[in-house]
């Protein structure tokens, strides 16, 4: 079974990076689309971007593009989410999600806290 893992939350100013990582504790996903979601205090899970299962296609929200980027290492079965120029709006648990069409394992998340 898949079984996504999230890293590389944290804290940081408002201007700064993070890049978070999705693993896979199981089977590998290398075959499966690959989707990262937030949630903020209060509000509902949104999708904040994914990438194809072969990485030729990505699609972002459009609060994140130009900032954010996804790849994908398919050799050591993580896939990344770069996110620069951060704003304290980027506050959330993000989530990633592995399936095709739709998503199928979640992991638990990581905190990203964005200072201003």
């Amino acid at each position: 079974q898949v079984q996504p893992v999230e890293s590389g939350g944290g804290l940081v100013q408002a201007g700064g990076s993070l890049r978070l990582s999705c693993a896979s504790s199981g089977r590998t996903f290398s075959y499966y689309a690959v989707g990262w979601f937030r949630q903020a205090p209060g509000k509902e899970r949104v999708f904040v971007g994914g990438i194809s299962w072969d990485s030729r296609r990505t699609s972002f929200e459009d609060s994140v593009k130009g900032r954010f980027t996804i790849s994908r290492d398919d050799g050591e079965n993580t896939v990344y989410l770069q996110m620069t120029r951060l704003k304290p709006e980027d506050t959330a648990v993000y989530h990633c999600a592995v399936g095709g069409p739709t998503y199928d394992y979640w992991g638990q998340g990581t905190q990203v806290t964005v200072s201003s």
